[in-house]
C-alpha cells in the first residue's frame, strides 16, 4: 500500500524565478568569428557503388576535405570542403 503524497502549499514549490540573472549586455556577448563557419559534421555517408556499400568518410585533421576507403576493395574516396559547402550528408562514390 503507498501512503499518498501531500499537496504542496508552498508557492516556491511551483514557481521559477529567472528574473534574478542578469541579462547579459551587448559587452558580454561573446565575439564572432571572422573565419569561415566549421563545417557541422566530422563525417558523410557515401554510397561506394563500386562495391554496393555505404560507409562513412571522416573529415581529416586540416578540415580541408573528407577523406575515406570503401570496406571492401579500398578505393579512395576524398570530398574538398568548399567555401560555400553543402546541405547533402549523403554522397556516391563512382
Amino acid at each position: 500500500m503507498t501512503t499518498p503524497r501531500k499537496p504542496l502549499t508552498d508557492p516556491r514549490d511551483y514557481v521559477l524565478d529567472l528574473s534574478t540573472a542578469p541579462a547579459p549586455s551587448p559587452a558580454t556577448a561573446p565575439a564572432e568569428s571572422t573565419s569561415a563557419p566549421a563545417p557541422k559534421s566530422a563525417y558523410l555517408s557515401i554510397h561506394f557503388r563500386c562495391c554496393g556499400v555505404y560507409a562513412p568518410i571522416y573529415r581529416n585533421r586540416e578540415k580541408t576535405a573528407y577523406v575515406g576507403h570503401c570496406p571492401r576493395c579500398a578505393r579512395k574516396a576524398e570530398i574538398a570542403i568548399g567555401p560555400g559547402g553543402s546541405t547533402s550528408r549523403i554522397f556516391e562514390a563512382f
